[in-house]
């Protein structure tokens, strides 16, 4: 293991990885784990990985535990990447690819998050966890906690579709439903968490999830042969998963298994809760807090990101931009996806293709550019939407 230390992505405090950490002591920013990349590059070479089960436990030398008995794992990563065929030539693209993680366990990328952040509690002796989500958060701590023996309390609006909720309940854990959204949620846990000794695996309020997540941008790099799309289209609710393949592709580029432009980064949001896009639009480095907040994409009803300052910063680095898509088209790219390419993804990784006309009409895609568009989740967590 190369994990050094970690370091708060606001003021720069650096912190002990060796012990339970959360968010920075100072200014409450978000942690980064920071690794020995020049120890890294010296002692792993791309060439290795073709001998390594295919899981995002493959990528051991970025990640952060330290001895493999502390690895908890259900087979999670390493999903397909898909060529579009039939969908992409009708919006004139000849390269759109979807990369689904309906097909890793418990049915949502969250599985990923999760594994690297319990195997990372453990370690460190964690025995009580908790999480604030809209569904498929705590669905997957849950997993992960019940294999690894962690007792679990999650905290999910009320309103989330009862499959999900199920799927937390059948893993035992300790339910609450909450009036509101997922920022309800999160104002209750960060306070229960505190009174009673638990790890608040909330969304960037603590510094491994985005570890796990950072295995996406990972996978794309080996997939494509170690280059990398033009565009990736990603579905935005806390929006770690878009900070982590942004921190994938600078350690790679670090270690020097990647070089060349980055792609751009396209943000996709219901119009029903876009403070994302809002933010980008009205050029500000956090966003303001989206009011009202609805959607039947449940993943994307956060109506204010704890991380949205590296959101919008991996956005703009990146040359990108942010794009909202109703309700409506999000039903009708579930569809299209379904009965044209056999591909029944969540309303998140509908809501990416959704996107793909409004970002041709403004010229934001060109023709012979490569597109990723990032499924997220199984549809089949989500039956009441398509009834």
């Amino acid at each position: 293991m190369f994990l050094s230390d970690l370091e708060c992505t606001r003021c720069g405090k650096r912190q002990n990885a060796k012990s339970v950490q959360t968010v920075c002591d100072d200014c409450r920013g978000v942690l980064f784990a920071r690794y020995d990349l020049d120890q890294v590059a010296k002692k792993s070479s791309k060439q290795a990985l073709g001998s390594r089960a295919r899981s995002m436990w493959r990528y051991r030398e970025l990640l952060p535990v330290k001895e493999e008995s502390n690895i908890v794992s259900l087979g999670e990563g390493f999903t397909p990447i898909l060529h579009l065929t039939n969908v992409g030539p009708k919006l004139g693209l000849k390269n759109l690819l979807m990369k689904d993680d309906g097909l890793i366990p418990t049915g949502t990328f969250k599985a990923r998050g999760m594994a690297s952040a319990i195997s990372k509690c453990k370690e460190l002796g964690v025995k009580k966890v908790a999480v604030a989500t809209a569904g498929n958060a705590g669905a997957a701590m849950s997993a992960y906690a019940s294999r690894a023996g962690l007792e679990t309390h999650v905290y999910m609006p009320k309103d989330t579709p009862e499959p999900i909720r199920l799927e937390s309940k059948i893993y035992g854990a300790n339910i609450t439903l909450v009036d509101g959204t997922i920022s309800d949620a999160g104002r209750i846990v960060d306070e229960v968490a505190a009174k009673n000794g638990w790890m608040n695996l909330s969304t960037m309020k603590e510094p491994y999830r985005v570890e796990g997540k950072k295995t996406m941008g990972l996978e794309i790099a080996e997939q494509l042969n170690w280059t990398l799309p033009d565009v990736i289209v990603y579905p935005t609710g806390g929006g770690t998963g878009i900070v982590g393949m942004w921190k994938a592709f600078e350690e790679l580029e670090k270690i020097g298994w990647i070089s060349g432009k980055r792609p751009r980064l396209v943000s996709v949001q219901s119009s029903g809760c876009a403070p994302v896009v809002k933010a980008i639009q009205d050029g500000k480095e956090v966003c303001d807090f989206w009011e009202g907040a609805q959607t039947i994409a449940a993943g994307l009803r956060v109506p204010k990101p704890y991380g949205d300052y590296l959101i919008l910063k991996a956005i703009r680095e990146s040359e990108g931009t942010a794009v909202e898509v109703t309700d409506q088209e999000i039903l009708a790219a579930m569809r299209t996806l379904a009965s044209k390419e056999g591909l029944w993804v969540c309303p998140e990784g509908a809501a990416t293709y959704a996107s793909l006309s409004k970002l041709r009409a403004t010229k934001g895609l060109d023709d012979d550019e490569t597109v990723l568009l990032y499924n997220t989740g199984s549809g089949i967590l989500y039956p009441d939407i398509i009834a």
